[in-house]
């Protein structure tokens, strides 16, 4: 029997420094307000030095780990560009609206032609609101879809876009009645919403919804109630939205325990089941579905950020990589309105960390994901990620 995470024994008030910052990653913010179609603010010419602004949380209590790797990867990132000048300027917003916004519209006096962060979705909401009137686009590293829009869009790795990989393949390969599980908190309601979507397009029925407060006695209880759905419903898989920080562990041990063969319900999951390593031994993953970046493609960022840096860059650095690399590749292109909404959303998209992304005009991303598995501990790629988008070319 695996041992188990613990989980509280109480509702919790405030989990661990990650999961605190995953949390307000997907925290509801101010909803984004209706905004012009937004261009480059400054006209760039060819070959001149793009002035870029980085809205980092370096005094946020908490932040300061994320917010120096988040600047070590963009500063990498800007040494690793080919024939592309960029003057990174950084701002510190505290982790909050107020600052988000004073420090935008800094950004935005001083020339800036594009904002790359804040961090945090509230902050990211109030720093575009800022500079709409600037006609700046902002590229936040946030993942809370709720936000984008307008002159705002998301970096971060969201729940839709997963959500919506692991339902397609579903669809191709018969698995076609779910129960999603899930704990009642922001990440768990937002990840419960993006796989009912999915649902939907993809033509999947969704049997059962089972929820529960954070704490490890109701994740105890849910789990029966979610093997009674699955049976009850005649569903073919169950999708849980937890992570390994979080409630799956215990629910990986539980399902399998109170009958929920592994092997004739397909376990699906929006989170990263592959780390940290311990996850991949988990009972009720074995055989499960989860998506994952291409294998391999961020070796390289994360080989160069530890000899440069002498130290392993954050999970979310490679986000800040990621939107240097984008406005490296655009400005490279030497069009004068190369931050518009028409240039970030083209549909070829861009090479990042961890293969290929796009930008959506409605603000959100795509990224390229393999399907995976886990066998006897070891990480198998069912269906790899494309190496490109349906219809475009790099």
């Amino acid at each position: 029997m695996f041992a188990r995470f613990a989980l509280p024994r109480k509702p919790i008030a405030r989990a661990s420094a990650m999961l605190s910052l995953v949390g307000a990653l997907a925290a509801c913010a101010p909803g984004s307000v209706d905004l012009p179609e937004v261009g480059a603010a400054r006209p760039a010419d060819a070959g001149r030095e793009i002035p870029v602004a980085l809205l980092l949380p370096r005094s946020a209590e908490g932040a300061g780990t994320v917010a120096r790797d988040l600047e070590n990867a963009a500063r990498l990132a800007v040494s690793d560009l080919d024939g592309v000048a960029v003057d990174l300027r950084v701002y510190d917003t505290a982790g909050t609206e107020a600052g988000a916004t004073e420090a935008a519209q800094r950004a935005a006096d001083a020339g800036a032609d594009i904002i790359l962060g804040p961090l945090f979705a509230d902050a990211a909401n109030a720093a575009a609101v800022a500079v709409a009137e600037d006609r700046l686009n902002v590229l936040s590293f946030s993942n809370n879809t709720a936000v984008a829009g307008g002159n705002l869009f998301v970096l971060g790795r969201t729940f839709e876009n997963t959500a919506d990989r692991l339902a397609g393949h579903a669809a191709r390969n018969g698995r076609n009645t779910l129960v999603v599980v899930h704990p009642e908190n922001a990440e768990g309601r937002l990840g419960r919403r993006a796989i009912e979507a999915a649902a939907a397009r993809h033509g999947l029925d969704v049997a059962d919804v089972v929820s529960f407060p954070f704490s490890e006695d109701e994740a105890v209880e849910a789990a029966g109630r979610a093997v009674e759905a699955v049976e009850e419903r005649g569903a073919d898989s169950v999708y849980l939205t937890s992570t390994a920080a979080g409630a799956l562990p215990l629910l990986a041990q539980l399902l399998p325990e109170r009958g929920l063969d592994p092997e004739t319900t397909q376990y699906v999951g929006l989170a990263r089941w592959d780390v940290p390593a311990q996850t991949r031994n988990l009972p009720g993953l074995q055989g499960g579905w989860f998506a994952m970046p291409a294998e391999g493609t961020d070796e390289g960022f994360r080989a160069r950020y530890a000899e440069t840096y002498d130290s392993q860059p954050h999970p979310l650095a490679g986000l800040a990589y990621d939107g240097i690399a984008a406005i490296g590749a655009l400005a490279a292109q030497g069009e004068r309105d190369m931050f518009a909404r028409r240039a970030l959303t083209q549909a070829a998209g861009f090479e990042g960390t961890g293969g290929a992304f796009r930008l959506r005009p409605d603000g959100t991303n795509e990224r390229a994901l393999a399907v995976a598995t886990i066998r006897d501990g070891e990480v198998e790629i069912l269906d790899p990620a494309p190496r490109r988008f349906p219809g475009a070319g790099f």
